[in-house]
């Protein structure tokens, strides 16, 4: 019966106790001081090289000229020639299309007749004088006879009448010639506007054509890009090698090699550039395998402007906020913000002359937060053989088209 009575005592003892002993408070281990974490950064030795200027520009192909085509008589128009359809190509004096020759051809007869009378008329002048001088010798005068004795105004009208009747031939037979209406230059037809049978007079629009020996493209330079590039302003200036490229198709684009002749000479009064035309030959790849360019198709150029001497290149990712560079102390690395001002920069470098050294260190690694002297550890030089600036202008030098 006690037995009975000590089992659940030490029950509940037991219970009491791991009860107290699991709700005493546990004091929590302290924490040990983690190591300062060093800011971790690749950098690039700096030196100085010679950077190539490459400007961009863009522009829209145009025909060296453009013609509207009419013809010299008036007529009906009776053929219309394969190469005066619309796209079609020509070379100078071909036909392009022909008028109704057959009012030409009269005319070409009645003026023949009027030469043949005019000549038999001067024939029987021209006896008629030599006549009248041997009758005024047989009457044994012993003066010189006068014109009018000797017929010479006669004579000099019966000759003009020759002289008329054979321009107005010549006028016949080149109004005949006219019927057929030539091309004035090697070019391509933009728009006809006649179809058969259609009466036209001497001013009558026959169609549009532009030339094909050359195409030209109107490219505006900002007065920024003029300080790094030489445009010929007069005659005997050296020509500027451009490459264009198709500025829809993108980076699958051909490339055209062209050159800036000349420029305008004036600047936009708006936007104060200075526009300046390239050119470039067989546009449309008449004697030539290369794609073709149309009249109206957008091009983007690449125009080879100064070569930059001494400077420092610095790839764009390493600018740190608004013309800001991180440097690293060889002697005790860390972080030395340093401003720069560019001279020039695109879309991958900066190109720097003042304000650094030859040997310094560049971050290249994007640091979230540095602030100034922040000790860094330098992973490894990240320089490559070519370095920002070859691999920058082996980017720019324009491939073989």
């Amino acid at each position: 019966m006690l037995l009975r009575l000590l089992i659940p005592v030490c029950v509940l003892i037991v219970g009491a106790l791991l009860a107290w002993r699991l709700g005493a408070p546990m004091e929590e281990p302290k924490p040990e001081p983690a190591p300062p974490q060093l800011l971790k950064t690749e950098i690039m030795e700096l030196q100085r090289t010679t950077f190539p200027v490459m400007l961009e520009s863009q522009g829209t192909v145009r025909a060296h000229y453009t013609t509207t085509v009419t013809p010299q008589v008036a007529g009906v128009i009776s053929a219309i020639h394969p190469n005066f359809e619309d796209g079609a190509f020509f070379k100078k004096d071909d036909v392009l299309a022909e008028l109704d020759p057959a009012d030409f051809k009269v005319a070409v007869s009645s003026a023949e007749s009027g030469l043949a009378r005019a000549q038999a008329a001067l024939i029987q002048e021209e006896a008629r004088a030599k006549q009248a001088r041997l009758n005024w010798d047989d009457l044994g005068y012993n003066e010189e006879p006068s014109d009018l004795v000797l017929r010479v105004p006669q004579l000099k009208e019966a000759k003009a009448n020759v002289d008329a009747a054979q321009a107005d031939l010549d006028q016949a037979l080149r109004d005949l010639d006219r019927t057929k209406i030539r091309a004035p230059f090697d070019g391509r037809v933009q728009k006809r506007v006649i179809g058969l049978g259609q009466a036209v007079g001497g001013s009558t629009a026959l169609g549009e054509v532009f030339a094909t020996d050359f195409a030209e493209i109107r490219l505006p330079f900002s007065p920024r890009q003029l300080a790094y590039v030489s445009l010929p302003s007069k005659e005997g200036d050296p020509a500027v090698n451009v490459t264009l490229t198709d500025a829809v198709a993108g980076e699958n684009s051909p490339k055209w090699e062209a050159t800036i002749v000349r420029t305008e000479g004036t600047l936009d009064e708006s936007s104060r550039e200075l526009f300046a035309i390239a050119r470039i030959q067989d546009p449309f790849s008449v004697k030539s395998g290369k794609p073709p360019l149309l009249i109206g198709q957008p091009v983007r150029a690449r125009i080879e402007g100064v070569k930059l001497n001494d400077v420092f290149v610095l790839p764009r990712h390493a600018l740190r906020g608004v013309n800001r560079i991180y440097l690293v102390d060889k002697e005790n690395p860390m972080i030395l913000r340093t401003p720069i001002d560019p001279i020039w920069s695109t879309e991958e470098v900066l190109v720097v002359r003042e304000g650094l050294e030859p040997g310094d260190w560049l971050s290249i690694t994007r640091l979230p937060y540095a602030p100034d002297e922040a000790p860094v550890e330098v992973i490894k030089p990240a320089a490559t053989p070519e370095g920002p600036a070859a691999a920058e202008a082996k980017k720019q030098k324009p491939s073989d088209s």
